[in-house]
Formats: structure tokens, sequence, C-alpha cells
């Protein structure tokens, strides 16, 4: 797994980047959880997304964001952080730029980054957003949401309540063009223990494949 050092906005990155031989391969960016509540990109979500999108032949990058590890920089209430995944997905692109689809996948306070990436990079083709903290932050910039992409959530989530997962779901529903789909992991917390780890990845690893081979956005 190679260590990588990129710049962003406020001095280095520290990344993991993990290449495919394909020149083509899909591309995907992996978002981890909180910097002040000990969130990094080992996180043990953010490592199985990881895996899981390298091992259906995506190149992936997983990053620290600024202030955590090697990573240069402090905590900035998200507005830096957002940056950092745009330079991240800069990066990434720099060096994949025939690849087709591009993802942006999430845990927790990352998959409220990834999803306002999403806002900023049209070029984003899915997501997957794993316990986002819909009780925490407005999601409410989602308008309209402009990719299709998976909302994933525990049903013993205490971070961030299933309820305030299932009423933005079913705000971003609303909205025509895209689809949302929505998978609860029955009896499963925040942060997937097992045995739920393994569900949680099964279940992101069948929506990716077969979006993979839609064309549909």
């Amino acid at each position: 797994m190679p260590e990588v050092i990129f710049p962003g906005p406020e001095g280095r990155l520290e990344g993991r980047y993990h290449p495919q031989k394909d020149r083509d391969a899909p591309i995907a960016i992996v978002l981890h959880p909180h910097p002040q509540f000990g969130g990094t990109m080992n996180n043990k979500v953010v490592y199985n997304l990881h895996y899981a999108f390298y091992n259906m032949g995506f190149t992936v990058l997983r990053f620290n964001f600024r202030g955590v590890g090697r990573s240069q920089g402090e905590y900035d209430q998200g507005i830096g952080e957002l940056s950092d995944a745009a330079s991240a997905l800069d990066y990434l692109q720099s060096m994949n730029n025939n690849s087709k689809h591009c993802w942006v996948a999430g845990f927790s306070f990352g998959a409220w980054i990834g999803m306002q990436l999403l806002m900023r990079r049209p070029e984003i083709t899915g997501f997957v957003s794993v316990s986002p903290p819909a009780n925490m932050y407005d999601f409410s910039f989602l308008a309209p949401c402009p990719a299709s992409g998976l909302i994933i959530n525990g049903t013993g989530d205490r971070v961030a309540p299933p309820a305030d997962t299932v009423s933005l779901v079913n705000k971003l529903k609303e909205q025509k063009g895209i689809t949302i789909t929505h998978e609860e992991i029955e009896g499963a917390g925040h942060f997937f223990e097992e045995p739920h780890m393994e569900t949680m990845i099964g279940t992101v690893t069948s929506y990716v494949k077969r979006r993979l081979t839609e064309t549909t956005r």
C-alpha cells in the first residue's frame, strides 16, 4: 500500500494510494470520520471501504485531513476539510485521467464532506455515505443532489440516530433524475462493530457493482 504525500491547501496531506494496473480503471476517494474524535484514514470502516473499492477494480485513495497524522494544518470546522478532499480528488485525477467513473465514499463526518464534494464536482458519478450524521450537520445543500448513491446506516446507531437519516433520505428521494438507495443494517451501531462490518461492506459492494454495469447516473 504505497504511502503518498500530496499538496493540500494548508501544506502536505498524507494518504494511501492503491492503483490498478488497468489504465482506465474507475477511481474512488474515501473520507474519514471526525478528526477531533479520533478519526483517521486508518479507521476500520474507512480501511474496509478502501479495500472494497480496490477489490472491485477501482484505483483508490484515502488520506488524512489537515492536522491528522502527517497531514499539515489544523482542524477547520469542515470548511478546510472540504478543500482537502477537493485537493485529494485533483491528485487522484491527475494520475488517472482516463477513468470513466469517479466515486466518493465517506464515513460519518467524512460522509458529510463527501456529499459537499459531490455538489462541487460534476464528474463524480456515484457516492457511498456510511452513517451520515444528519442530526449534527446540515445536509440541505443537496438541492438538487447531482448524482445517485447509497446511504447506509445501522439501526442501532446512537451517534447519528436512524430517524434523522431516514428524513434525510426522504428529502433526497423527492428529487428527480437521481436514485437514492437506502440500506439499514439491522442491529449495527455507528462503527459497524463485528459481525456488522462484513454485512455493510457486502451491501456496499453489491450496490457499486450493480451501478458500474448501468449507464445511468
